[in-house]
């Protein structure tokens, strides 16, 4: 007689998800899940902090974390998201607006471990090797050694800034390519190659060059910022837009700027004449703020 007991394997698998915390992954392997299209919001971008959450069917990811995890709840909260559910950081240089907030992230994960992924250089930097982990793991990675994380194809690529092993990254998912780039003096060929073909590209604008010169910094520091190893002006990204950008973008937002030498509008209205001149569409580019998330951007 044939054994007509049921089938319990899904069941068991279930049961051993909930068991080792990992029963969010299980589900993003579900059909409805894998189906999810990329989402991003720019959480805060400035000098007192960076992180920039993107999401698909498989993958809750940050980029940077320099929020501390009170802003970094309330700025997921405000558009639908949930801190607890992140599964990886992606870490771009070691300055404190950029990592001040991933200690206690990774310290506050013990039930739902997440990796954090950052060159060696970074992590020498910011003394990530001697965080609590608490489960969760310091991933090393390489200027043009891609890795996944869920169903996201992750670029890291070098970028020019004054950090010891500091990087951009490019995700792809689904055909859809988003890149951020910010935090680097200049934009050289190697660069522009990485960013090619995004279609959200989130790239630093940060200063104007003559509210900077005029402004009450020291000297040292107006060097420092306008050197090819310090942040964009708004005047070279226009000259990016202007030139060597392949003009594929639908999104275009400008992260990380000043609050003392820059201006919204005054980058703003530089980046759209840029695309104007070209004929492109200038109603693709908007705004990072300090001080709230930006609407998500969903791409199938």
């Amino acid at each position: 007689m044939a054994d007509r007991s049921p089938d319990l394997s899904p069941l068991v698998e279930i049961l051993k998800a909930l068991r080792s915390g990992k029963w969010r992954q299980f589900l993003r392997g579900s059909f409805v899940f894998d189906t999810m299209s990329f989402r991003i919001s720019v959480l805060g971008s400035g000098s007192r902090g960076n992180a920039t959450f993107v999401a698909t069917g498989r993958a809750r990811l940050l980029i940077d974390c320099g929020l501390g995890p009170r802003v970094l709840r309330r700025r997921l909260d405000a558009i639908g998201e949930d801190a607890a559910h992140l599964d990886a950081v992606l870490v771009t240089h070691e300055h404190a607006d950029h990592v001040g907030g991933l200690r206690g992230l990774l310290k506050s994960r013990s039930s739902a471990p997440i990796e954090a992924y950052m060159t060696r250089g970074t992590m020498e930097g910011s003394g990530a090797g001697d965080f609590a982990l608490n489960g969760s793991a310091i991933v090393p990675v390489a200027s043009g050694c891609s890795f996944t994380v869920g169903d996201v194809e992750i670029e890291p690529f070098a970028v020019p800034h004054d950090a010891r092993e500091p990087l951009g990254f490019a995700l792809r998912h689904n055909g859809v390519k988003v890149t951020q780039l910010t935090d680097l003096g200049w934009i050289p060929d190697g660069v522009c190659d990485a960013i090619r073909g995004s279609d959200v590209l989130i790239l630093e604008s940060n200063h104007d060059l003559d509210m900077l010169r005029m402004g009450g910094y020291p000297w040292s520091l107006k060097e420092r910022l306008m050197s090819r190893h310090g942040h964009l002006s708004n005047a070279a990204v226009s000259q990016f837009l202007a030139g060597p950008y392949d003009g594929r973008a639908s999104h275009l937002v400008l992260a990380h700027l000043s609050s003392q030498n820059n201006h919204p509008e005054i980058a703003r209205q530089e980046a759209r004449q840029a695309l104007e001149a070209r004929g492109l569409d200038a109603s693709i580019v908007s705004l990072a703020s300090q001080d709230a998330p930006t609407y998500p951007i969903e791409l199938g």
